[in-house]
């Protein structure tokens, strides 16, 4: 288990399931995190569970499509602590690893990691024995009163909350892949 990067209290619950490194896992272990959050009391109308959704379904679609090594599954880990919910995937590819690339605007994949950036609070990346583990930490305040998600759809939301946050625009894709070997990663 990865420690939590910040001071983020007590440990109040913990789920951890394995699933297919195929698009149905994926859609699977969105579907059931969704419904673990729901028995938590964080029901599926709030913007925790609609941002961790986002979250779970891009990190989860991630592993499958780039940290995929056949007969090998893929581990979502949810861990609810009281201040933060952080969402862990891990898979058996450590050396394909996750980068945000410059926008381009003819790109057709490549977003993932821009949502995962512009929603969570923090996300990184953790290497395992085996593999590698990305998270991303949602924090608890603001987004389980009851607030839905934001008005105009996802998208719309994200595009607002990346011009809120100084970034110019919202996109993926860029001069290199999103997910890139060890060696070509860039710096920041």
């Amino acid at each position: 288990m990865t420690a939590p990067s910040g001071p983020s209290g007590a440990l109040v619950r913990m789920f951890t399931e394995r699933f297919s490194a195929t698009r149905r896992g994926a859609r699977l272990a969105r579907q059931l995190a969704l419904y673990e959050l729901h028995d938590w009391g964080i029901p599926g109308t709030t913007r925790l569970a609609a941002d961790a959704g986002l979250l779970i379904a891009e990190l989860a679609a991630n592993a499958v499509l780039h940290g995929r090594v056949p007969g090998r599954d893929f581990e979502l880990r949810l861990i609810l602590m009281d201040a933060v919910l952080r969402i862990e995937v891990s898979d058996a590819r450590a050396d394909r690893r996750p980068a945000v690339g410059p926008y381009t605007e003819q790109a057709e994949s490549g977003h993932g990691m821009r949502i995962v950036e512009a929603l969570a609070a923090g996300w990184g990346v953790v290497d395992r024995l085996v593999g590698k583990t990305v998270w991303a930490e949602l924090p608890l305040a603001d987004r389980s009163a009851g607030q839905g998600p934001p008005a105009g759809g996802f998208v719309a939301g994200l595009v607002r909350a990346a011009a809120v946050e100084g970034h110019a625009e919202v996109g993926g894709g860029g001069r290199g892949p999103a997910w890139v070997d060890g060696a070509d990663a860039p710096t920041r």
